[in-house]
C-alpha cells in the first residue's frame, strides 16, 4: 500500500468531515479581527487548548487563574510548555519527527517522572482514559518508526488525516508511559500548523475533543478495533473536534471585537 493515509482519507464519511473542518478553518481565518490580531487570537486559543488538554487528563482548572498564572498543576505547567514550544517546532516536524516528540515529552513530563523526554523500555500501567492495556515496549517501539515514516513520508491525504493517526498512535501506544495524552494532542495541533490546515495555530482542537466529551475515548476505542469503521469514526471525530475548536475561536475573535 504505497500511500496508507490516501486510503483512509477515502473511508466512507471521512471525506465530508475532512471538507467540514476544512470550510470551518478557511471562515475563522476571514474573521475581521485577524487582521490585526491574529498573533493575540493565537497566544489565546494555545493558553485555551492546553487547559482543555491537561482536563482531558483530569486536572480541570478554571481559565482565569491560569491566565494569571496562579496554577502549578504539573499537568497543567506542562500541557502549557508543550503549547508554547509548538511553533519553534513546527519547521522540523516533518524532518525529525522522534525529536521533535521527545522534547514535546520533555516539556510535557517535566516534574512527573525522572526522565523526560525518553521512550519507555518496560510495560506500562498508564491508562488515563480507560482504553485498556498498551502495547510492549517492542511493538510500541516498531509502531513509533511506522508513525514517523508516515510524518516524514510523502502523501496526497489532508493534513487532518495524519494529525488525526498521530493523535491516536500516541494515545493508545502511550510510548513514554507519562503525559501522552499531553503530547499526542499537541502533536495533532503541530501537524495540522505544520501541513498548512491552520497554519496560525488558531483553532483550538484541543477544546473540540473536550467539548465532545465521552466521544473522545470512545473515538480512540474504535481506533484500537484496527477496522475500516472503527478508523473512519476516529477520522470524524478528529473532523469535529476541529469544527469545535473553531468554534471556540471564532467566540474569541468576536470578544475582541467588542
Amino acid at each position: 500500500m504505497s500511500d496508507p493515509l490516501a486510503v483512509i482519507a477515502g473511508l466512507p464519511g471521512v471525506p465530508e468531515a475532512v471538507q467540514e473542518a476544512r470550510e470551518a478553518v478557511d471562515r475563522l481565518y476571514r474573521h475581521r479581527v485577524l487582521r490585526r490580531r491574529s498573533p493575540e487570537v493565537s497566544a489565546e486559543s494555545a493558553l485555551r487548548g492546553a487547559r482543555a488538554s491537561a482536563a482531558i487528563e483530569g486536572a480541570d482548572v478554571p481559565l482565569e487563574p491560569l491566565r494569571m498564572g496562579e496554577v502549578t498543576d504539573p499537568v497543567v505547567q506542562g500541557a502549557l510548555r508543550a503549547s508554547a514550544e509548538l511553533g519553534r517546532l513546527a519547521s522540523t516536524w516533518r524532518s525529525a519527527p522522534r525529536q521533535v516528540l521527545a522534547r514535546l515529552h520533555a516539556l510535557a513530563a517535566a516534574g512527573m517522572t525522572a526522565d523526560p523526554g525518553r521512550p519507555r523500555t518496560a510495560p506500562t500501567t498508564a491508562d488515563p482514559l480507560g482504553l485498556g492495556p498498551a502495547p510492549g515496549p517492542e511493538e510500541t517501539a516498531a509502531r513509533m518508526s511506522a508513525l514517523a515514516g508516515l510524518v516524514t513520508g510523502s502523501t496526497g491525504a489532508p493534513a487532518l488525516v495524519l494529525a488525526a493517526i498521530v493523535h491516536a498512535e500516541l494515545a493508545v501506544l502511550r510510548p513514554f508511559g507519562v503525559a501522552d495524552g499531553l503530547v499526542a494532542r499537541a502533536a495533532e495541533r503541530l501537524t495540522l500548523v505544520d501541513l498548512g490546515l491552520d497554519p496560525k495555530s488558531l483553532a483550538a482542537v484541543e477544546v473540540g475533543h473536550a467539548d465532545l466529551g465521552d466521544a473522545y475515548a470512545e473515538g480512540l476505542r474504535a481506533y484500537l478495533k484496527g477496522t475500516s469503521e472503527g478508523v473512519g469514526t476516529w477520522v470524524r471525530h478528529c473532523a469535529s473536534a476541529v469544527v469545535h475548536g473553531v468554534r471556540e475561536t471564532t467566540a474569541i475573535c468576536e470578544a475582541m471585537s467588542r
